[in-house]
């Protein structure tokens, strides 16, 4: 069912200082950001040979970054992104071996346009999973 790790996911405190440190420290080619209001967030991401990492920063008060900075002030690891051909079909299998799909289970369109479920991390070993149709 899973396919390649598509990015994994950094929230970060500060979007412009965490950018600068992939782009001039590490000579990571970076996107622009990109503000995700369904989500919460803006994203960066740092293109890698293999895949990609996410930067994540809190859109709002209301962003599920914002609690996730709360907890970890300096930021951190925050999901794993998995592809998978079909969203739906993988849906429907994990949730028939007992995983929960976060929100109302319906896929909503993600940063690449492409439709994304979130898995909630208790059900995979402490760790938040995206899944994404490709």
């Amino acid at each position: 069912m899973l396919g390649r790790v598509n990015h994994i996911a950094i929230a970060v405190p500060d979007l412009v200082a965490a950018t600068a440190t992939y782009r001039d420290t590490l000579g990571a080619r970076v996107s622009q950001a990109q503000a995700l209001p369904e989500h919460g967030v803006t994203v960066v991401f740092v293109e890698l040979a293999n895949t990609k990492v996410e930067l994540l920063e809190p859109l709002g008060d209301a962003s599920p970054i914002a609690a996730f900075l709360a907890k970890n002030p300096a930021g951190g690891m925050h999901h794993v992104c998995y592809e998978v051909e079909d969203i739906l079909a993988a849906r429907d299998r994990l949730k028939g071996a007992g995983a929960r799909v976060l929100g109302d289970g319906e896929p909503k369109t993600g940063a690449h346009g492409k439709p994304v479920l979130f898995l909630h991390p208790k059900d995979f070993n402490g760790t938040l999973v995206e899944l994404e149709q490709v």
